[in-house]
């Protein structure tokens, strides 16, 4: 459908980690091949994502990056939360935020791989990734404090999002040949509470 003609949309980009940038994407290689290495796998190329969602005639660019590099004060910080370990994260240089950002951008999107991957265009279902966006959990960037075996960053709130509002998570994937550090641990946390709310007690009626 055309982009101009639709009323609501969640649309999700998969970007290479490093894009527009030398220093991450060379440093963000080698901590591949190191991964790859202790795992016993080839080496796979490394995305982040994104998303780019429309409601009520405003359209919200939603991505994780450090709180020093968008300058504009009205870029729709939902969450803050430290990078490394809470000690490094008093200072503002190991800090990120998440931001959900009305008539902003994601930054290097002309480099998105395979992407836009349309997910929605259900209104009910677009206001509920929004709402969900605001509660995602200041968990530490780059640390495994879930247990989940994988790391929390910007993939973990995006798939943490996405899953906890009905989406086909199976259905969801990196391009072919990549994979997206800190995915697992956002189904991991949204499954824990999925299943943490459904063995509730319930009141008596």
């Amino acid at each position: 459908m055309d982009g101009s003609r639709r009323t609501a949309w969640v649309d999700l980009y998969w970007l290479p980690v490093g894009a527009g940038g030398w220093f991450v994407r060379r440093s963000s290689r080698l901590y591949e091949l190191w991964s790859a290495r202790r795992e016993h796998r080839a080496p796979a190329d490394l995305y982040h994502s994104g998303l780019m969602v429309g409601l009520d005639g405003t359209t919200y660019a939603v991505e994780m990056g450090p709180v020093w590099n968008v300058p504009d004060t009205d870029r729709g910080v939902l969450v803050e939360g430290p990078v490394g370990s809470s000690r490094l994260g008093r200072l503002r240089a190991f800090r990120y935020e998440l931001r959900c950002w009305p008539g902003g951008r994601i930054p290097d999107v002309d480099e998105a791989v395979d992407s836009p991957v349309h997910l929605t265009d259900d209104t009910a279902t677009v206001a509920a990734v929004l709402d969900a966006l605001r509660q995602v959990p200041a968990l530490t960037w780059g640390r495994d404090e879930l247990g989940a075996g994988d790391m929390w960053n910007s993939n973990s709130a995006v798939s943490w999002a996405l899953a906890r509002t009905g989406h086909r998570m199976d259905a969801i994937a990196p391009p072919r040949g990549g994979r997206a550090p800190g995915w697992i641990a956002g189904l991991v946390l949204a499954d824990r509470q999925s299943r943490a709310h459904t063995q509730a007690p319930r009141e008596p009626a």
